[in-house]
Parts: structure tokens; C-alpha cells; sequence
């Protein structure tokens, strides 16, 4: 979304990263301007996905360059309000799919009944708006809520990568020859 929105053009967020960027306009900007239906709200299950929610906001961003009469890549006037839209249908996405999943693992005793803890890691976890809707919900079902600190919310890949380095080094789960591994590739 930052990207489609040029957010690197836009003189507050020309050196943040595309979801800090959207977090910082979002602050300032009106959430109920622009109103994006929560995806896949016809499924009652813990599964996320983002790509119906990215072809509605393209489709409102193009309506908008249109109604303004802006060039894709120009900054629209009304950035700020697409911003809270867009971070406000993410956090609610988000916290609605958790909770289903909390429910889930309290009511088949999957986590203990007193005790649980709620962890959240990697970037969506530096966003203060969603971390916030998160420890409102961890809170409201007596969840402990565990966050490492923002600057430590980053990529869950470098994360996973890290993690392979750390267990290569130690030499845990890790194959020291592919041979006899069958496989392939899609």
C-alpha cells in the first residue's frame, strides 16, 4: 500500500519504511473517510490473508487519483485518511483472526487455563495502533501480552534465517548432507 500510495515522495515519510510510513500518516488521518469490508469475513476459521483487502485499496486509490484528477505516483490530498483506513482494517483483520484462535486453543485446552500468554513478533508487531488493539483483546480475555521492543520487531525471515545460523552453528536439526533427501521443486 505504501508503495502504490508513492509514500516515498511524501516529504514526512521519505526515509521510513513502507508500513512505518503508513503508521505515521495514519495518526492524523480519519479512518471512517474510506471504509474497507474485513476479509474473508464469510470464514469462520483463524486463517489471514491480506490480498482481497489490497485489491480493494487499489481499487479506492485508483477512484481517488481519478476523483482528484492525480497521476498514479502523485501523492493524493487524502493520503493521510487512506493510511487509518488501511492500518485500521489490517488491526482489526488481525485481532478478530486472533481471538478466533484464542478461543480455539482455551476451548480445546490447547493453552493453559490460567497463564496464557499472547506473543507477537516481527514487524506488523511494531505498530503501535495494532499493538495496542492487541493488548485491548489480550487484556479483555486475561492474556498476558508479550511484544518485544519495537526496534526489535523486524522481518520474520531474518528472524527464521538467524535462527538456521544459530542452529548450524550448534549443530541441532540441521542436515550436514542432502544425500538420500528426496524432493521437489514446485
Amino acid at each position: 500500500v505504501a508503495r502504490r500510495l508513492s509514500l516515498r515522495k511524501h516529504p514526512e515519510c521519505c526515509s521510513m519504511a513502507g508500513g512505518k510510513a503508513i503508521e505515521h500518516l495514519a495518526e492524523t488521518g480519519s479512518r471512517e473517510q474510506l471504509v474497507f469490508p474485513l476479509p474473508m469475513n464469510q470464514y469462520r476459521n483463524c486463517s489471514f490473508s491480506f490480498s482481497g483487502l489490497l485489491n480493494l485499496v487499489n481499487n479506492a486509490i485508483a477512484q481517488k487519483e481519478k476523483e482528484e484528477g492525480v497521476q498514479e505516483g502523485e501523492i493524493l490530498s487524502c493520503v493521510k485518511d487512506v493510511a487509518a483506513a488501511v492500518q485500521h482494517a489490517v488491526a482489526v483483520h488481525i485481532i478478530q483472526r486472533t481471538y478466533r484462535a484464542m478461543l480455539f486453543c482455551t476451548k480445546n485446552s490447547i493453552l493453559p487455563s490460567k497463564n496464557a500468554t499472547l506473543v507477537v513478533s516481527g514487524g506488523v508487531a511494531s505498530n503501535q495502533y495494532i499493538r495496542k488493539g492487541l493488548q485491548n483483546l489480550a487484556d479483555a480475555n486475561d492474556f498476558a501480552l508479550l511484544c518485544p521492543p519495537p526496534r526489535l520487531c523486524t522481518d520474520n525471515g531474518v528472524m527464521i534465517a538467524w535462527n538456521g545460523i544459530e542452529r548450524l552453528r550448534a549443530g541441532l536439526g540441521v542436515l550436514q548432507s542432502p544425500d538420500g533427501i528426496r524432493y521437489e521443486p514446485k
